[in-house]
């Protein structure tokens, strides 16, 4: 594992595991793919897969961010979410009135993990991400 991964070590094709445990009702699932590719800047993040949530029918789901030289997190409007520390750990983002506590584990590198809670008035969930890195043909 790199000693700090940075943007280059992320880029190229990881495929995603993700599951939403909401502290009442259905949870949800989603598996995909997603691509950081090197733009000026950084890298424009995308990624797509299928999320199925408890007891609905399957659905197409995509979600992007931009990812700055220095890890900086970006959603698609510009606003940054969230710097990620190099060595991994917790960062945080208030969206008012909610608050998102996000954490990197990069112990398991190659492979990945981001959680993030969520909490506030509006929002009380859970979100695990694991990353890894497609099988070779």
């Amino acid at each position: 594992m790199p000693t700090e991964p940075g943007l280059g070590d992320f880029l190229g094709i990881w495929d995603i595991a993700r599951e939403v445990i909401p502290a009442r009702g259905p949870r949800a699932g989603f598996s995909g793919r997603a691509e950081w590719c090197r733009v000026p800047g950084g890298a424009s993040y995308v990624e797509t897969g299928t999320l199925v949530v408890e007891g609905g029918a399957p659905m197409t789901a995509e979600r992007r961010y931009f990812w700055g030289d220095d890890l900086s997190v970006y959603f698609d409007d510009g606003r940054l979410f969230h710097q990620v520390p190099a060595r991994g750990g917790q960062a945080r983002h208030f969206c008012d009135p909610d608050t998102y506590l996000v954490n990197y584990d990069f112990s398991g590198w190659p492979g990945f993990e981001v959680r993030h809670d969520v909490t506030g008035p509006r929002k009380d969930y859970v979100m695990v991400s694991r990353f890894t890195r497609p099988a070779a043909p």
